[in-house]
């Protein structure tokens, strides 16, 4: 059996600044302020989304929606 190298199948990963760049840029560019704000408010200031679900005055399984599609949007944004 061969030992495969997989590492011609990778391509070079980016330096962190610019990752952090793009990702700065693709929550401002491709989100909506809804998704931006449930977004930063569960990443940057550690809240949960039953909290945050009862301060917008919607369900919580409004929020938890929100967030997968703020997360499937960047996903599909910073792919490439």
């Amino acid at each position: 059996m061969r030992n495969t190298d997989f590492e011609g199948y990778f391509a070079p990963r980016r330096p962190r600044d610019e990752q952090l760049r793009r990702l700065r840029a693709a929550i401002e560019q491709e989100l909506t302020p809804r998704q931006q704000c449930v977004l930063r408010a569960v990443y940057l200031e550690n809240r949960t989304e039953t909290d945050l679900a009862r301060e917008l005055g919607v369900n919580k399984s409004t929020v938890s929606r929100t967030l997968s599609r703020a997360r499937d949007r960047l996903r599909r944004c910073l792919r490439y």
